[in-house]
């Protein structure tokens, strides 16, 4: 991508769903700076968790408490990567978002949080999550074609939660299994075009991962965090954090709410942005971003399954 425009940039990073086997095999073994973030990594956590990310298996890869250290590494590895690979074409962001796990990669990217803690914290992150979902049978559903009030109406007869507000025409639910079945007839009966049950764990982003957030709040309040270099848009106001102790609180806040996507970007467009790129594993925000601003360019920097 030619560096043609004058808008402003923003580095947006994955969550969780966009891990695969085999990822970061290339870019470990083709450039030092990715290669010295997973050995990094690896001695923090313990184990050979960039084996994990190369070679499988997937099913260990999705479960929650692997799959989310093992993207928040992958993404940092691209970042560390792109600044010499494209220096001449990428200048620096002006914003840095992540879609709910993302939001840890964009911590890093702001130089909020060094590397360890972001694993650390995010290790405890999923094995709460995981955990969470062990004690209540639930789950999450993309809605396709509805809109948002409709959405909204659906989970209050079904006792459901919207979960992610992805872009225009996908919105994610969250809820235990009796109450996610409920609303996806209730979906279906509305004339949803799709209701999709999503591969996931449990009902992230909802009342469900209350005992996970008080947990999580408990160790965030032990760990040091840096005022944000780069203006943080917040997952779930999609406004702008600069502050560590704001930062904190959204950290603990988006565990049981909504996901803003759509607003997140809608925002940094109307701030003037005009270029996103995607660092991370696969390329699922690029595609969300196409939905919501035909108008701005996108790049996604990282690996995509063969």
């Amino acid at each position: 991508m030619e560096n043609t425009t004058t808008g402003k940039w923003a580095y947006v990073f994955p969550g969780q769903g966009s891990q695969w086997s085999g990822m970061g095999y290339d870019l470990y073994h083709n450039y030092p700076e990715a290669k010295a973030i997973l050995d990094e990594s690896d001695d923090v956590m313990g184990f050979s968790l960039s084996q994990l990310c190369f070679h499988g298996p997937q099913e260990k890869l999705n479960r929650t408490d692997y799959a989310q250290s093992a993207i928040l590494t992958i993404s940092i590895a691209y970042l560390k990567t792109l600044s010499r690979v494209l220096q001449k074409n990428i200048p620096p962001a002006d914003f840095v978002a992540g879609h709910s796990l993302g939001e840890y990669s964009a911590l890093v990217a702001a130089n909020v949080l060094n590397l360890k803690d972001a694993l650390h914290l995010v290790q405890l992150r999923g094995q709460l999550m995981q955990r969470e979902s062990e004690k209540i049978p639930s789950g999450m559903a993309a809605v396709i074609g509805l809109d948002t009030s409709t959405v909204e109406e659906i989970c209050r007869e079904s006792e459901t939660e919207i979960a992610n507000n992805n872009c225009p025409g996908q919105i994610v639910i969250s809820g235990s299994n009796e109450s996610l079945t409920k609303a996806i007839e209730l979906a279906k009966n509305k004339r949803a075009p799709r209701v999709i049950p999503l591969n996931v764990a449990g009902a992230f982003h909802s009342r469900v991962m209350k005992g996970a957030s008080d947990e999580l709040a408990s160790f965030i309040a032990t760990l040091s965090f840096q005022d944000a270099s780069i203006p943080i848009i917040a997952n779930t106001s999609a406004q702008p954090l600069i502050k560590a102790e704001e930062i904190k609180k959204e950290l603990v806040k988006q565990l049981c709410h909504c996901i803003q996507w759509q607003s997140s970007i809608e925002y940094m467009i109307k701030c003037g942005t005009t270029n996103f790129i995607e660092i991370g594993p696969g390329n699922v925000l690029s595609g969300l971003i196409k939905r919501i601003s035909r108008e701005v360019q996108i790049m996604s920097v990282g690996c995509v399954p063969h």
